[in-house]
């Protein structure tokens, strides 16, 4: 339930028995209470004199002046304080009494009385109150008697006034302390997310998006490790474009980098979810692939990269070699790192000598065309 549906003696938990114990504390009997009963009409005659020499004397202090602000707020005060005495003289003492009491308190602090202000007021009203009595009851020991119910009564009303202001600034502490605990929260989350950007970024190489040299150390142990675990196969393909250098001093520097983004994104593109990729060189990608055989890197992977490529840039290329680690023979990430770059090698030759071959048929045709 919110706070908003339960009233301020349901909020501080104040029961009948509650009601019944603080009466004893401040010594507070039914019959005291019929007593106070009986010079009401007393009090009833002088209740406006009560109430206009409360609001001069208040209105002196300047704290005061400034907090009650202007004539019509005066008004009300003035007419809240009236009905304040009658219920003090007139009314039964239960949960809707003590209710009273505390709104009365929840008023004052959310207007921002100071306690001392508050007690001082308590004070000056007990004060007129008392002098009332003694001016109205011939009888000095009765006025006394009555005098020391009233000024029990008011304390007794202070008690739940006080319980209120206690309350609230409970409250604003335990408000306080949550924005703190939030602030630190969202301190920690935002530190977080950040040392996640940077770790990220200090894993990534920034032309590429891939990943770089030291995330592929730091990922691909672990990853062969669970392969060999699992008894599965894991394999590295390691690509380098070709002839990237003289394509780089002949184009420039930004040409061969748009060449090198090109590449990545059909990487990128034709890799499996599972798959990491890594520029792990100025030319040279490798992208480890966990649960893949070598033959299915070369029957499947392969030509969808260079397909995708094709479709993009025909006058790139690219060397690709592969090696597989397990499940019969299980290799270190780096023997196979090794076993890839050789294959990329050889195929490179391949590619070269393939090059060459076409080069020199072409020639031999135009030589037999001339002669």
């Amino acid at each position: 339930m919110r706070i908003t549906d339960k009233s301020l003696v349901e909020q501080q938990k104040i029961s009948e028995s509650e009601l019944k114990h603080r009466l004893h504390l401040f010594r507070l009997t039914p019959s005291d209470l019929d007593e106070v009963r009986t010079i009401k009409s007393i009090i009833s005659r002088q209740l406006d004199v009560i109430v206009d020499e409360f609001y001069q004397h208040q209105t002196r202090t300047p704290d005061v002046e400034n907090l009650i602000g202007d004539a019509g707020t005066l008004k009300r005060l003035m007419s809240a304080l009236r009905q304040y005495i009658i219920d003090l003289f007139t009314k039964e003492i239960d949960l809707d009494y003590v209710e009273h009491r505390l709104r009365i308190g929840l008023v004052h602090k959310r207007i921002g009385v100071d306690p001392k202000l508050y007690i001082s007021a308590v004070n000056y009203l007990k004060s007129r109150l008392i002098s009332t009595i003694n001016n109205n009851i011939q009888d000095p020991d009765y006025a006394r008697f009555l005098s020391d119910i009233i000024d029990r009564l008011i304390d007794f009303d202070v008690s739940y006034v006080f319980d209120t202001y206690i309350k609230s600034m409970m409250n604003e502490i335990e408000i306080e302390k949550n924005k703190s605990y939030q602030y630190v929260n969202d301190l920690e989350s935002m530190v977080q997310e950040r040392t996640k950007k940077l770790e990220k970024m200090t894993r990534l190489d920034p032309l590429t998006n891939l990943y770089n040299k030291r995330a592929f150390e730091e990922f691909t142990n672990k990853l062969f490790s669970e392969a060999q675990k699992n008894n599965l196969p894991i394999s590295i393909v390691y690509i380098d474009v070709d002839k990237f250098k003289s394509f780089n001093d002949q184009h420039g520097h930004e040409e061969g980098d748009a060449v090198l983004v090109i590449v990545s994104d059909c990487i990128r593109s034709v890799s499996r979810s599972v798959d990491l990729c890594f520029r792990v060189g100025g030319d040279e990608f490798v992208v480890v692939m966990p649960s893949c055989a070598k033959s299915d890197a070369n029957k499947n992977y392969i030509p969808r990269l260079l397909e995708n490529l094709a479709s993009i840039r025909t006058d790139l290329s690219l060397s690709i070699g592969v090696a597989q680690s397990g499940p019969k023979n299980y290799l270190s990430c780096q023997d196979t790192l090794a076993r890839a770059d050789k294959d990329m090698y050889i195929n490179k030759a391949k590619n070269v000598q393939s090059t060459s071959d076409k080069r020199l048929k072409c020639v031999s045709g135009k030589e037999q065309n001339s002669a």
